[in-house]
């Protein structure tokens, strides 16, 4: 991991400013494609880490990965994620090889579950056993980039041949990330990845996360902080002279997905967030949802909304990074700012003289 110049826990904590990325785009609510790109083109030319892009049944993930290898420089570009029923094990492995040969070594594949709703009404695959399954993929995956003969008993696949990837990928260590909120997802996830992709964590479980991380790791006999924390972080950067109006309009807007969440995918979702505490707000959350979104919206409390989301100032949105990184988080990913590219780049601009502070 890059660090910050400079000794002392300061530098430690504030490290995390080298690492921060963007979620490109909702899954379930995508833009306009040419705006994302020129906002992705924006933030590369900014310096920031990574751009991550994620799918449900809108785009298709690798296609978009593959736009954003062409127009860009030295930003990574991360699946955030691929789910692992969809595709093989050795699809995604080539296809991840094959990107990050094209881009010069710039590819992160966030790998999930994703849900049984989406999973066998979408894909039309039978949702079972995601964790046997995860470490799976992950094992077979990390074999084809090591280019071994590709001999795999397990329970899902049965591999015999010795089949070998017919070229060499350049890196056989290419970032294998998992997206994960359950606790033993989570503690395998320190076993056997290389970061975690948690989204709706709240702010007082974050050390929490980094202990069952690192008790996976000590299982695999790998040293702590083998995993990097790599929270989605639904978020908004507002102008210095926002008025308290448009304030109240922002947390709304990044209330919304949340709220989908809650009400539309799945009970996951709203089983992780009781276990953290909020089992009254995401009851009355769904029980509002029952006469429409935009009440389940108006039901998410501003506890809930605070502990999980970010909106603010560039200052705002730094100084609860900063808190947030003494906590544990070590590659936050930020929504990339709306409206227009002209208003985006503005945004991105102010958050990385914020950062560079």
């Amino acid at each position: 991991m890059t660090t910050e110049t400079g000794t002392g826990s300061e530098a430690r904590q504030k490290a995390y400013r080298h690492r921060i990325g963007f979620v490109a785009e909702s899954p379930n609510f995508p833009g306009d494609w040419n705006q994302i790109v020129e906002k992705v083109k924006i933030a590369d030319e900014l310096g920031f880490d990574s751009i991550w892009l994620a799918e449900s049944w809108g785009y298709e993930l690798f296609t978009s990965m593959a736009d954003l290898i062409r127009v860009t420089k030295r930003i990574k570009i991360g699946a955030g994620i691929a789910n692992i029923y969809s595709r093989t094990p050795a699809v995604l492995a080539t296809t991840a090889a094959t990107l990050d040969e094209r881009s010069g070594g710039r590819i992160i594949l966030g790998l999930g579950t994703s849900g049984a709703n989406v999973i066998e009404h979408w894909h039309g695959v039978k949702f079972e056993k995601p964790l046997q399954r995860t470490r799976e993929y992950i094992e077979i995956i990390r074999m084809i980039l090591r280019r071994e003969q590709l001999i795999h008993h397990g329970e899902f696949f049965n591999l015999e041949r010795g089949f070998k990837l017919r070229f060499t990928p350049l890196r056989a260590d290419l970032p294998l990330y998992i997206a994960a909120i359950g606790p033993k997802n989570i503690v395998q996830t320190g076993e056997i990845a290389d970061g975690v992709l948690p989204v709706y964590w709240p702010e007082h479980r974050w050390g929490e996360l980094r202990a069952m991380l690192d008790e996976g790791a000590s299982k695999a006999r790998r040293p702590a902080h083998s995993a990097a924390i790599a929270p989605f972080i639904t978020s908004m950067i507002l102008s210095e002279h926002t008025t308290e109006e448009e304030i109240q309009a922002a947390r709304v807007q990044v209330a919304t997905p949340l709220a989908y969440y809650i009400t539309r995918m799945g009970v996951y979702y709203a089983q992780a967030l009781t276990r953290h505490g909020f089992g009254d707000e995401v009851q009355a959350v769904i029980e509002a949802g029952k006469a429409g979104m935009k009440s389940a919206v108006q039901a998410v409390s501003p506890a809930m909304f605070d502990a999980i989301s970010i909106v603010g100032t560039p200052q705002q949105v730094v100084d609860k990074l900063d808190r947030w990184a003494a906590l544990g988080v070590d590659e936050p990913l930020l929504s990339m700012p709306g409206g227009t590219v002209d208003e985006a780049a503005a945004r991105l601009s102010a958050l990385m003289a914020a950062l560079k502070e």
